[in-house]
């Protein structure tokens, strides 16, 4: 099967994962998929270089989790600009996290592609795409702003620009938020 159906299928099946669990929910139960407003979904990975992270250890700092692959074009017009957002917001408590959905085995390319592209934030693999289903991302680049209280706060498919205030007003308004 080609990527491109691959992806599809995936698709088809993870708007038939979301239908079920908005369709047949309990509203009082914790969600098991992120929603806004609510607290994300238990998710950890591998650490590009060794280890393990996961979003509770992450807890008490604002969370850019983006996620990416080396073969997205869009993903690679973004990465210089969430690389001057570590740069310049780490020191306010902003955690970006790159999570690589390449396909397992892809450590070297990976490895080369973020010292080409400057990249010093967190990679995580997640060669299985769990972080998709997990945060019903429909493609890449899709990113998410998880408060200090794991709270997603911004959701967005696609290219993140330093244009867009809708991101710009949620990053600030999770920043400003005390530790």
């Amino acid at each position: 099967m080609s990527r491109r159906a691959s992806t599809t299928a995936r698709l088809l099946a993870l708007g038939a994962f979301a239908i079920g669990v908005v369709g047949c929910g309990d509203a009082g139960a914790a969600s098991k998929v992120a929603e806004l407003g609510k607290v994300a979904p238990p998710y950890s990975a591998n650490v590009l270089g060794g280890g393990i992270d996961s979003l509770v250890a992450l807890r008490g700092k604002v969370v850019l989790l983006n996620v990416w692959a080396t073969w997205c074009d869009p993903c690679r017009e973004e990465i210089p600009y969430l690389q001057s957002l570590h740069v310049a917001d780490e020191k306010r408590g902003l955690q970006v996290v790159g999570v690589s959905v390449d396909a397992a085995g892809s450590e070297k390319t990976i490895t080369e592609f973020t010292s080409d592209f400057g990249m010093t934030y967190p990679i995580w693999l997640d060669p299985n795409e769990r972080v998709q289903t997990l945060f019903l991302a429909l493609g890449v680049p899709a990113s998410y702003i998880i408060d200090r209280e794991g709270v997603v706060r911004w959701k967005h498919l696609g290219v993140i620009r330093a244009s867009d205030s809708t991101f710009t007003r949620a990053l600030e308004s999770a920043l400003g938020a005390a530790p």
